[in-house]
């Protein structure tokens, strides 16, 4: 029994007589109401404004009660053991007949063995009826129920020899993982059409799933859905920071889960502008094979009061729907910088919104993996960076001598040129306190110089680009001294020198 469904049995057991369930899934839902009322020895009636009420399983209509005020009243005539089902009713709780009513019941019910239920996709709950009302999330199938799903579609094709099925073990757990965060029938719907256009099922259909769930993030409006052809061989050095998210590439299988291991929460990336935080972002998605999530903070607020707190609400609960899932937040200070003078200049929204945030980052139970950036540390709250909010925050600084000869390779190599016909060593000499994006920019540069001119780019375009140009590091370097100096005591390296490693070890005299 999953866990929304024993809620249920509770609430209905406990002779809760009114009770507002959230779900798209009609269907699937009102077949779980059919469960309990059995087992309860329970009568179970259904009732929408096209049919009216009638006993479940019974195809006739009862144009009687088809008026929602007239299904209460039916409803309050009844005896017995009996549930109650009213699906989309939401709409007609704006009526003030309709929610006297509701209070009468609730308060005669609860001497009777009879509950009445809501089914609405859409939470509408009016502040008369807030304190009478049990409200319960029926959640979206989880891993067992789309296993079993997908394991009924494979027998139901296999026998044909036309149709391949090719899913080991491995490849299986990232299909069903890529459906996580459909309903049923999207799921089956979207196991279908995979086999469907090709005639197979293989691990070519994981993304084929994926694109299904892009559709859901788009319908949200709040969070993007961010497909990246990034990978980590993109993100020059960084060497200690790959190593964490590489080991941890398969923390979300059940493998993983059956050895013990928890699934990570998340990192967060502080450091200098334009040395690959957002790109590392992007590439662990490719890294770890799940999809990416883009959280605009800003979103979350809007003028209706109370909308930012259920839109914040909805971000996590549409993350957490999908997951196993990366949500990333990119330039979270930006986002937050009005906490610490919220109490004047938004009468608390936008610090109830962040205390929603950071109590969901610190008690969330769903693999949902985190990454937040960041440039600026002194606009972040100090609550964000206490134990527990994230696994790691990481440091990242400009780039070394060595860094900078690989970024160099990654930037050529993505020009379409050989890096072996450049003066790398050289390059790198050159580009001292030069940030990733701004050798990026350098050898655009120069290849825009070479394209004008004619031919091919060499190493003293490349060069000429670089004194030309004046890094960051030059016009701000207060700044990055003072985040180095935090960073020093608070902080991970997301780049482990092999000059650190020398100068923490022993010296000896011969």
């Amino acid at each position: 029994m999953e866990n929304s469904e024993k809620e249920l049995d509770i609430l209905i057991r406990a002779r809760y007589p009114l009770i507002f369930v959230t779900t798209y899934e009609e269907e699937r839902f009102i077949s779980c109401l059919d469960r309990l009322s059995k087992q309860q020895n329970k009568q179970l009636f259904v009732w929408s404004v096209t049919a009216g009420m009638r006993k479940h399983g019974e195809e006739r209509i009862d144009e009687a009660t088809r008026d929602p005020l007239a299904a209460l009243n039916y409803v309050a005539r009844q005896t017995g053991s009996i549930i109650f089902a009213l699906q989309d009713f939401h709409p007609y709780l704006s009526d003030p007949a309709v929610i006297r009513k509701l209070r009468d019941l609730s308060k005669n019910l609860k001497s009777t063995y009879e509950t009445m239920v809501l089914v609405s996709p859409v939470l509408s709950v009016p502040v008369e009826l807030e304190k009478d009302v049990a409200i319960v999330d029926f959640q979206l199938p989880d891993r067992k129920i789309i296993t079993g799903l997908l394991d009924s579609i494979v027998k139901a094709v296999s026998s044909r020899k036309a149709i391949n099925i090719d899913l080991p073990d491995d490849v299986k757990e990232k299909l069903v993982d890529a459906a996580l965060g459909l309903t049923y029938n999207e799921a089956e719907n979207t196991f279908a059409r995979a086999i469907v256009t090709d005639n197979a099922l293989t691990v070519k259909d994981i993304e084929r799933v994926l694109a299904e769930k892009k559709q859901i993030i788009r319908k949200s409006g709040i969070l993007d859905y961010f497909h990246t052809e990034e990978k980590i061989d993109n993100v020059g050095g960084l060497n200690n920071l790959k190593c964490w998210l590489e080991k941890r590439a398969l923390a979300f299988t059940q493998k993983a889960k059956d050895f013990g291991l928890p699934e990570p929460k998340g990192i967060m990336l502080v450091g200098v502008q334009g040395c690959g935080k957002s790109l590392t972002a992007k590439a662990v998605s490719n890294l770890w094979q799940i999809p990416l999530l883009r959280f605009d903070v800003g979103r979350v607020f809007s003028g209706i009061v109370g909308s930012s707190e259920e839109n914040m609400r909805k971000a996590i609960k549409t993350a957490e729907s999908i997951a196993p899932v990366i949500l990333w937040i990119d330039e979270i200070e930006k986002s937050l910088s009005g906490v610490q003078s919220s109490s004047f200049s938004d009468a608390g929204t936008s610090a109830r919104v962040f205390g929603t945030f950071i109590t969901w980052l610190q008690e969330k139970t769903k693999p949902v993996f985190v990454i937040a950036t960041a440039n600026n540390i002194s606009m972040l709250p100090p609550e964000l960076l206490r134990k527990g909010r994230f696994d790691e925050i990481f440091f990242i600084d400009l780039p070394s001598e060595d860094e900078r000869a690989e970024i160099f390779r990654i930037h050529l190599e993505k020009r379409k040129r050989k890096p072996e016909n450049f003066d790398i060593p050289s390059l790198s000499k050159a580009s001292v306190n030069f940030s990733g994006a701004e050798i990026e920019q350098a050898v655009i540069s120069a290849l825009f110089d070479s394209f004008v001119e004619n031919r091919e780019l060499s190493t003293q375009d490349i060069l000429k680009s670089i004194r030309t140009g004046i890094p960051l590091a030059m016009t701000m370097s207060d700044n990055i001294n003072s985040l180095r100096q935090w960073a020093e005591t608070r902080t991970v390296p997301a780049t482990v020198r092999p000059e650190n490693a020398e100068s923490r070890s022993r010296k000896l005299e011969f």
